[in-house]
């Protein structure tokens, strides 16, 4: 059974020859239920502050498992971050050393081709120099021809026709001009090519 302080108050005892100072025992009665009053006050104002401390510690418990998670997802996060950076660095070392590989072979190809053409020019140029000296050779023998006195003409067309027919022969031969010797008969030089 619970006692309310005002039930302390009101109680009465039964009286009884010889019994207690009915004065002092209200008297005390007064003393106990004030004490109670202020017992049961304290009681309540404790079990206010420890809900209030329960709602307090569930809200920090809460926001605790909250910055845990926030903690191992930022983690995660960081984790993966670190792995997702360091796979794109790795595809881009990659593509960089794949990319300078095919820029080397590339210029590799070029320099092959670059000495292949070098060779052929170098090869067409001897060729054109050794035409174009047997062809300046055949014109100062031309020139030469030219040059001498007409007073042996007679003795010199059976030699200049044979002549002619030669330097012809090896100008088509060096893919160069021919320049025929002046013919006695017409009159005239022709030239052909």
């Amino acid at each position: 059974m619970k006692l309310t302080p005002l039930e302390i108050k009101k109680q009465r005892f039964k009286t009884k020859v010889r019994g207690f100072d009915p004065l002092e025992v209200e008297s005390f009665m007064e003393m106990i239920a004030d004490e109670y009053e202020s017992v049961l006050n304290e009681r309540n104002r404790l079990a206010d502050e420890v809900t209030k401390l329960k709602s307090q510690l569930t809200s920090y418990q809460e926001v605790e498992k909250t910055l845990q998670e926030t903690l191992m997802n930022a983690q995660e996060t960081v984790s993966q971050s670190r792995e997702n950076s360091k796979r794109e660095a790795e595809i881009i070392l990659r593509e960089a050393e794949l990319k300078a590989e095919r820029v080397l072979d590339g210029a590799r190809e070029k320099l092959d081709k670059m000495k292949n053409e070098l060779s052929i020019l170098k090869a067409q140029k001897e060729s054109f120099a050794k035409r174009l000296r047997h062809l300046l050779e055949s014109q100062i023998e031309l020139i030469k021809v030219l040059e001498i006195d007409d007073t042996n003409f007679p003795q010199d067309i059976d030699k200049s026709s044979a002549s002619n027919m030669a330097d012809k022969q090896a100008m088509k031969q060096a893919g160069g001009m021919v320049v025929e010797k002046p013919s006695r008969e017409k009159g005239n030089m022709s030239s052909s090519v």
